[in-house]
């Protein structure tokens, strides 16, 4: 399984990858806490929930929180959303100078309908003029690279990726992910990964390949399949950021590494639910941890029940009782 192209150094722009791997950006996910976890497991490059331009435009102190960044997590990017080329780019420039992130990402993914609707996310996807336009502003107004996510297209008929991804080549974005669904599609059926390689083939930037990497193996074969430049893992990560140390294994050592313990996921979880307490305080921590809770355990013999009992907890330790009682309790 080793194999020098996998273990070459991705470069965005200046910007150096030592693993060619990425982390979604997932929205209520890939905050600071999670992060950091899929950081010390090995991944390559982290990225911000999406981020409102507008929200930050109007100054809106939560939007802010979802940018902090810690100094043991380069690189990282931002991502934003809107559609808006001139905010966009002065959005960019404020959060190039402001935060301590490494790329600016823009967001031409997002399926759901509140984003859609106003035109931003997937949406563009139906208008590759204003594509070229937004982000020629944001590179223009910043000197950090600009990157950008899609997909497949907006739907199956008018799917574009190649289209979109020459234009924004064109337009001066350092690397591309892409997607291989359909705004149409959400997260349902399979994702089509001929589209990243039909993307690979059209533009001469790094290309991340991105949909149903659950697995190390899915992520060599993607690269293998599709010539990709690198894998970006999203839904496989969420309650399993040891995803990345078996991928950076696998890639890297050609090593199949085994699945965590019980005592490592009940460690895990514990120091997750207690970052997210001490960023966000006991009530929304805890409140927050229930889903990273079921994404955890699922599986797992009695995870139904457990689940139940987590999202009645209310400080953290009736949640860190409950999961001592859980995986500990037996031994």
């Amino acid at each position: 399984m080793k194999n020098e192209i996998y273990n070459r150094k991705v470069k965005i722009k200046d910007l150096t990858l030592d693993l060619p791997v990425a982390l979604a950006p997932m929205a209520g996910v890939t905050d600071l806490p999670f992060r950091m976890l899929c950081k010390e497991q090995g991944c390559g490059l982290l990225c911000t929930e999406m981020v409102s331009a507008k929200a930050i435009y109007y100054n809106n102190r939560n939007t802010w929180q979802l940018m902090d960044i810690d100094s043991g997590e380069h690189p990282v990017a931002v991502q934003l959303f809107g559609s808006d080329p001139q905010i966009m780019a002065d959005m960019a420039a404020r959060v190039a100078e402001e935060s301590d992130c490494d790329i600016i990402d823009v967001n031409m993914g997002c399926p759901v309908p509140k984003v859609v609707n106003n035109g931003e996310g997937s949406a563009l996807m139906r208008r590759p003029k204003l594509v070229g336009e937004i982000l020629s502003a944001m590179v223009k107004a910043v000197n950090k690279p600009v990157t950008v996510k899609i997909r497949k297209g907006f739907t199956e008929e008018s799917a574009n990726a190649a289209e979109i991804a020459r234009i924004a080549e064109a337009s001066g974005a350092a690397a591309i992910a892409v997607h291989g669904r359909t705004r149409e599609q959400y997260y349902s059926g399979r994702a089509d990964w001929g589209v990243i390689r039909q993307v690979k083939e059209a533009v001469s930037i790094p290309v991340f390949g991105n949909g149903d990497i659950f697995t190390a193996e899915d992520a060599v074969r993607m690269l293998e399949e599709t010539g990709c430049d690198g894998v970006m893992a999203g839904r496989g990560a969420r309650g399993n950021p040891w995803l990345f140390r078996e991928i950076k294994a696998l890639l890297t050592e050609g090593e199949v590494l085994p699945r965590p313990d019980r005592q490592e996921v009940y460690e895990t979880m514990l120091r997750h639910g207690r970052m997210l307490t001490e960023l966000k305080g006991e009530y929304i921590g805890v409140r927050e941890m229930r889903k990273h809770v079921a994404w955890y355990t699922a599986g797992f013999p009695g995870s139904a029940v457990l689940r139940g009992r987590v999202n009645e907890a209310q400080t953290f330790d009736e949640l860190k009782n409950l999961l001592e009682e859980a995986f500990l309790g037996n031994r």
